[in-house]
């Protein structure tokens, strides 16, 4: 089992020594979050909150996600950064494949790159991206992103991208894992992805039941795949064991509610105290 520590809409001076902290501790992930702006007015509703609510969002610092990978990569040697997820259907994948790829090489493959369909209209909205079909634009831009990082010529002729044959370098591959609970989500961890990206609540043993069934069907039951998942099982090293008999291979934890208005106040020795006693009481045993 690897453990990956979740800390985000903090005070941005705190993740460099967070990441250095983490590392330290054994930790072999941390996430990093996406989130592109905040609009005045929407009608868009969250899916991983009770109410649907997006105000918790307000005034939350996001540096942006390759910004802060690059940074944190920067001052640690062994850490794995995962975003938790890269909002890609709104972005030109030709761009975040370079983004990416020049990230992993700078990390020395440090990079999992998660990835999900975001869930506001405005982010489609103000970036110049029609909401509809978004889920097929997601399907290509995956394509894009793995096509251009194995470093040789690559051409993309589909739907929503027409890409004649091109070159990156520096090229370096990394595991595309796909976040998002729906059929169509699962589906495309399975069928596109190396991995799957829970995002918290709903019916966990029942997701994980539908993507080793849809991993059958496709002949993909056998090989790597990553399962991250957020689960109260994660914090005991029985629970983790638990896990680990289901399939999962990365647990995310966190120490704080995300979801509370108002700024972080939680002071950055707190939050080193409490990933190192969670490493002390979990991570060793397990």
């Amino acid at each position: 089992m690897r453990f990956t520590y979740a800390e985000a809409m903090t005070d941005p001076s705190f993740y460099l020594p967070l990441a250095r902290a983490a590392e330290a501790a054994g930790y072999t992930s941390m996430s990093v979050a996406d989130s592109l702006v905040y609009p005045r007015e929407s009608d868009s509703v969250y899916p991983y909150t009770a109410d649907g609510g997006r105000e918790f969002l307000e005034d939350k610092p996001f540096i942006e996600t390759f910004t802060l990978i690059a940074a944190m990569g920067a001052v640690t040697s062994t850490i794995r950064f995962t975003p938790f997820v890269l909002k890609l259907p709104v972005r030109p994948p030709v761009l975040v494949a370079k983004q990416a790829t020049s990230t992993a090489c700078l990390t020395g493959g440090r990079l999992g790159l998660g990835v999900g369909i975001s869930p506001w209209r405005e982010d489609f909205e103000v970036m110049g991206v029609p909401w509809e079909r978004r889920g097929r634009r997601m399907d290509e831009a995956i394509d894009v992103v793995r096509g251009l990082s194995g470093g040789e010529y690559f051409e993309f002729h589909g739907e929503f991208f027409d890409i004649p044959a091109i070159k990156m370098t520096p090229a370096r591959p990394f595991p595309i894992l796909v976040g998002g609970h729906s059929e169509a989500a699962l589906r495309r961890a399975v069928v596109r992805g190396d991995g799957w990206m829970h995002a918290g609540g709903g019916d966990l043993d029942q997701l994980l039941t539908r993507l080793n069934r849809l991993r059958e069907d496709e002949g993909k039951a056998g090989g790597s795949f990553e399962v991250h998942v957020i689960s109260p099982d994660a914090y005991s090293a029985d629970g983790v064991k638990r896990l680990e008999d289901k399939g999962v291979t990365d647990v995310i934890v966190g120490f704080r509610m995300p979801y509370e208005k108002g700024p972080d106040r939680e002071a950055l020795h707190t939050k080193i105290e409490n990933l190192e006693r969670f490493a002390e009481k979990v991570i060793a045993r397990a």
